[in-house]
């Protein structure tokens, strides 16, 4: 109970230009103003013996995704292609493209046996399966 402030409606009025007045002014307000700013959002998730990878990419096809795995690091890549062209008539009002690429690595628990691993992509998620290593089971050591 010792955390409680006073809350008073008139302090912005007294000093208009607080800490809060110039909070945004770096790249935040420039960054929110680009559409369609590429991203790659993961869910890692994992039972006894896979690790699941949720990965959304939208807007990308298939044949521009590249997914690497060496040993317990995994890295996900992919072309980002965005045009869009606005026409009024038979004049172009606006015409914008983004070309670039996005990319994301992690490292998991355990090794992962890329030759029984699964890729599936649809609906502008892609989904992996990994399985774990059989011998590359984690232990404990004593610390003597």
């Amino acid at each position: 109970m010792s955390n409680l402030t006073r809350f008073n409606p008139f302090n912005e009025l007294r000093d208009p230009f607080g800490d809060d007045f110039f909070k945004g002014f770096a790249m935040r307000p420039m960054l929110r103003m680009m559409e369609g700013e590429p991203q790659m959002r993961l869910d890692v998730t994992e039972d006894d013996k896979n690790f699941f990878v949720k990965a959304e990419i939208p807007g990308v096809a298939k044949e521009d995704i590249k997914v690497c795995l060496a040993g317990n690091q995994v890295s996900l890549s992919a072309e980002v292609k965005k045009e869009k062209e606005e026409k009024e008539g038979a004049r172009v009002i606006r015409s914008e493209r983004y070309y670039g690429s996005v990319a994301r690595s992690f490292t998991l628990d355990d090794s992962v046996d890329s030759s029984a691993a699964l890729a599936k992509y649809e609906n502008g998620v892609l989904q992996l399966t990994l399985p774990k290593k059989p011998n590359g089971q984690s232990q404990l050591l004593k610390i003597s």
